[in-house]
């Protein structure tokens, strides 16, 4: 009788545990860790260049492949440089613009 309920409570942890492990989210970095393995795969990279690869995708995770992602401070600028050029700003026009554009906060 003990061993017959000992042999079931046995098979029912085992049963259960699968279901647990199943429903366990990924984080995003071990997301990003499977998009950018998988990435290296498809393009059948080995070696330090798989590394190089991999490295650089973790980094960038938001930016495409090859893309350096910038930082805050650098998007500001992206756009404020982007502003000047369309208002066709030259000489201490553009260094004003770009001054107070850099000053805005949001």
């Amino acid at each position: 009788m003990k061993i017959t309920l000992l042999v079931t409570l046995l098979v029912g942890l085992f049963s259960l545990t699968p279901v647990g492990a199943q429903d366990k989210q990924l984080t995003p970095q071990q997301q990003r860790m499977t998009t950018c393995n998988q990435q290296a795969t498809a393009q059948a990279l080995k070696g330090d260049s798989r590394k190089t690869y991999m490295s650089d995708c973790l980094k960038n995770a938001s930016s495409k492949p090859g893309e350096k992602s910038l930082n805050p401070q650098q998007q500001k600028m992206r756009e404020c440089n982007s502003q000047a050029t369309q208002q066709s700003l030259k000489g201490d026009d553009r260094n004003k613009f770009m001054s107070a554009c850099l000053k805005k906060t949001g």
